[in-house]
C-alpha cells in the first residue's frame, strides 16, 4: 500500500496480523523496511492486533527525504494512521526506529497512546558505550554519504545471494538460535531496504549521531524499553540512562538476549500489552 505524504513524497507500508484489530505502527531498524513487520504476523493475528509497518523515507519503496531530522518523524507516521482511518495507535520500534518513535510521541501526543522500544538506539549525549562500527557508520554518513550508500548496496547484493547468516551476523552473535523463517525475514528486510534509492540508512545514521532535539518531557504516553542484557549493538547501560530521561518509562531487561534475540523474545509480551 502507498500513501502520499505531500506532492513530492509517497510512503509504502504493509499490514500484518488482524485487519480489524487494535492498531500498532511498527518502525523497522536502521537499515530496514516494512518487511520486518512479518516477524509480528503470527503473534499479532493471535492477539487481535493490526500491525501497520511503513518503509521510512528512503527505504524500500518510500521516496527519500534526505534533509529530514529526527523531529520530522510524525510526518511519515501520522499519514499512515490517516490512510487507514485510525485516530490513535501504539508504536513499536526496533533498534534504529527508536528515535522516530520517541519523536512522534513527543510531537503528536494526541495520536500516540503507548510506545514500546525494542533494542532501541540511544541519543548521542547519553551513549557512552557506542560500538566502534556504529561510530564509523555515522562518520561515513556525514562525510562521504555516496560511499556509505555504495557499501550498503554492495551488502544488499551479497545478502540476496548468500545464506541469511550473512545478514544475521549484524544483529546476533548466535545465528543458529534464530528460527529459519525469522532468519529469512531478516534477510528479505535488509535486501528490500536498498531496493529503491538506498538513501534512508545514510540519512538515519547521520541523524542519530546528532542531537535528536526531542523534548523527552513532552512524551505523555507510557514508554516500555525492552532490551537484551547481552546486546553489543546498543549496550544496555546506555538504555538505563535513557530510561532516566523519559518521564513514563520502564525498562524490561532480557537475560542472555542480544540485539535480535531481544526482538524475537519480546514480541509476544509487547503485543500482549496492546490487547
Amino acid at each position: 500500500m502507498t500513501v502520499h505524504v505531500d506532492d513530492e513524497r509517497s510512503l509504502a507500508y504493509e499490514e500484518y496480523g488482524d485487519s480489524n484489530g487494535v492498531p500498532v505502527v511498527f518502525l523497522h531498524g536502521t537499515p530496514g523496511s516494512r518487511r520486518l513487520g512479518r516477524l509480528l504476523e503470527s503473534a499479532a493475528t493471535a492477539r487481535g492486533i493490526r500491525v501497520l509497518a511503513p518503509d521510512r523515507p528512503g527505504y524500500g519503496q518510500s521516496i527519500p527525504w534526505p534533509e529530514r531530522s529526527v523531529r520530522d518523524a510524525e510526518a511519515f507516521v501520522t499519514p499512515v494512521l490517516d490512510d487507514v482511518g485510525v485516530e490513535t495507535a501504539g508504536l513499536v520500534a526496533f533498534s534504529g526506529g527508536a528515535p522516530d518513535a520517541l519523536a512522534t510521541a513527543a510531537t503528536r501526543p494526541d495520536r500516540i497512546d503507548r510506545v514500546d522500544v525494542v533494542s532501541g538506539a540511544t541519543p548521542p549525549e547519553i551513549s557512552e558505550e557506542t560500538p566502534a562500527l556504529q561510530r564509523l557508520l555515522a562518520r561515513l554518513a556525514t562525510a562521504t554519504p555516496p560511499l556509505l550508500r555504495g557499501l550498503f548496496r554492495g551488502q544488499a547484493w551479497l545478502a540476496s545471494r548468500l545464506d541469511p547468516s550473512f545478514v544475521l551476523a549484524q544483529y546476533t552473535d548466535d545465528a543458529e538460535s534464530i528460527p529459519d523463517a525469522a532468519a529469512e525475514t531478516v534477510r528479505a528486510d535488509f535486501v528490500e531496504a536498498f531496493s529503491g534509492s538506498g538513501r534512508g540508512a545514510v540519512t538515519e545514521f547521520r541523524n542519530t549521531a546528532r542531537d535528536w532535539e526531542i523534548a523527552f518531557e513532552n512524551i505523555e504516553a507510557e514508554v516500555r524499553l525492552w532490551h537484551g542484557e547481552a546486546d553489543t549493538n546498543v549496550p544496555i547501560a546506555d538504555v538505563r540512562r535513557l530510561e532516566q530521561r523519559l518521564p513514563n518509562a520502564r525498562l524490561h531487561a532480557l537475560d542472555d538476549a542480544d540485539h535480535l534475540q531481544a526482538l524475537l523474545r519480546s514480541i509476544p509480551d509487547v503485543l500482549d500489552e496492546r490487547r
